[in-house]
């Protein structure tokens, strides 16, 4: 693991793939967190890829952005700390904001992503009705300028279950550190951020991760990405909530891993020469949902074993 100090506003963690076959990742943290969201998964992936974790603007080692920015901003801001790690395309999974921010990144800035791991994310944001009340009370404790009681509040909300108490106070702890005005500006560009109308512009492989127990974004905003990206899988996650990385690692860690095995194993190389790295990916990826071994649409529960 290398932490990188930016030469320009973006902070990032490297984690050096260790055979350095497969495309580069970029992985983007949810709100109120920072690149530690991903610890679970980074060593993991860096068997294979060389991985990025970003900490987004606001968050983590990474300063505010101006005023009051949109996800657009912040794709922009993933963007440059992709040119700052010479990263020209990357497989890019998001979780929550997280999930936002790679959504219009895919939009935006096509060329660069390999594929899309949307978890727990949407394309509107649409609370659901019981988590509506919870809201109110954590954006009063933001504006109040009570970070600890945010941090208490969602690590709750996060990890409900007794034998995730750990879990509860690492989340609570690290959700506390955040600044309010970083809080308070990433919530205005969720809050705004709607791309619903272009869902079908996407064009790279992507996977839908929903966590079954997920009490703050409904299914059906998961559910709507799956079937408005052409050729995009969801796959449902039983026993996790919304902070699937954490709660379901090693299944989350197994889904993921084989997408992008799959997916790397459809790029057209030399014969028996295996899959190639990222930076020579030919740019027909805009053709995938029409051709290679991935299922468009297919949508399959995961359950431990």
């Amino acid at each position: 693991m290398i932490d990188r100090p930016p030469a320009s506003r973006i902070h990032w963690i490297e984690y050096p793939a260790e055979l350095s076959r497969g495309g580069d990742v970029v992985l983007l943290h949810g709100l109120g967190s920072s690149a530690a969201d991903w610890l679970l998964q980074a060593p993991v992936l860096q068997d294979r890829h060389r991985v990025i974790a970003v900490d987004l603007p606001g968050f983590g080692k990474s300063p505010r952005l101006p005023g009051w920015p949109s996800i657009a901003a912040y794709a922009r801001a993933v963007d440059e700390a992709m040119a700052e790690a010479g990263i020209a395309a990357a497989h890019v999974i998001g979780l929550s904001l997280g999930g936002s921010v790679a959504l219009q990144f895919g939009l935006d800035s096509p060329q660069r992503v390999l594929s899309l791991t949307l978890v727990n994310a949407f394309a509107n944001l649409r609370v659901r009705r019981r988590a509506i009340l919870r809201t109110a009370v954590r954006l009063t404790y933001v504006v109040l300028g009570r970070m600890d009681r945010v941090g208490a509040w969602v690590a709750e909300e996060l990890f409900p279950d007794p034998p995730q108490e750990e879990l509860r106070r690492f989340a609570a702890e690290r959700l506390a550190r955040g600044g309010r005005r970083s809080y308070l500006q990433a919530g205005q560009a969720l809050a705004r951020f709607n791309v619903r109308r272009r869902l079908a512009e996407i064009r790279c492989p992507t996977l839908v991760v929903a966590g079954e127990n997920d009490s703050t974004i409904p299914s059906s905003a998961k559910e709507e990405l799956a079937r408005s990206i052409p050729g995009a899988r969801l796959v449902r996650l039983t026993g996790s909530g919304h902070a699937t990385p954490i709660d379901e690692a090693q299944a989350f860690n197994q889904v993921v891993e084989a997408f992008l095995t799959e997916v790397e194993s459809s790029w057209a190389g030399p014969s028996g020469a295996g899959p190639r790295r990222a930076q020579e990916r030919p740019s027909a990826i805009a053709t995938w949902p029409r051709r290679g071994p991935w299922p468009g649409r297919r949508k399959t529960g995961f359950r431990r074993v």
